[in-house]
């Protein structure tokens, strides 16, 4: 079953991105419980000298940190720089939009045409806001792709560790 599933009737696709983001995170979050537990405890059963396993556990657990750290953060980073162009170039048209409008409104000599421009400035400072309420949702998307790598490990540790891989 798919932890999004029970979030799929909810409104909105902002609310619906940042609860997934929850779910998964908790999700995340459990698994590395149970992997931290698992792994003390072989720790501390291991000693001072601790088999072959033990050490190559031991070691795979440092390097599977480092790469899902590193997954992570090239993730977030492409994420974030795809968003921030496509945002900035949106920002820039809305910008010019704007100061259209406004000069256009400030130009019009007759009622009928402070109207028809007063209106078009009304709708461009309204698409300013849209564009500036894509911030959250750029956000959500950035950190789910952080969070992917590292709830890959985590979960599938979970899995290897328990015994449900085999």
């Amino acid at each position: 079953m798919s932890s999004t599933s029970s979030v799929a009737s909810l409104p909105g696709p902002l609310t619906q991105q940042w609860l997934e983001l929850a779910f998964k995170t908790h999700e995340m979050l459990l698994s590395s419980g149970l992997v931290i537990g698992m792994r003390t405890g072989r720790m501390a059963r291991a000693g001072l000298a601790p088999s072959a396993d033990d050490i190559a556990e031991f070691q795979l657990m440092g390097q599977e940190k480092l790469e899902a750290a590193s997954e992570s953060g090239i993730a977030m980073a492409r994420q974030w720089h795809s968003s921030h162009f496509s945002l900035a170039n949106r920002v820039l048209q809305q910008w010019l939009q704007s100061t259209t409008a406004f000069f256009s409104l400030a130009g019009s000599v007759t009622p009928a045409q402070a109207a028809a421009h007063g209106d078009a400035f009304v709708q461009s400072a309204a698409d300013t806001v849209d564009a500036a309420s894509e911030l959250p949702a750029i956000a959500a998307r950035i950190a789910r792709q952080g969070l992917k790598p590292i709830h890959a490990a985590a979960t599938s540790n979970a899995r290897r560790l328990s015994g449900l891989d085999s």
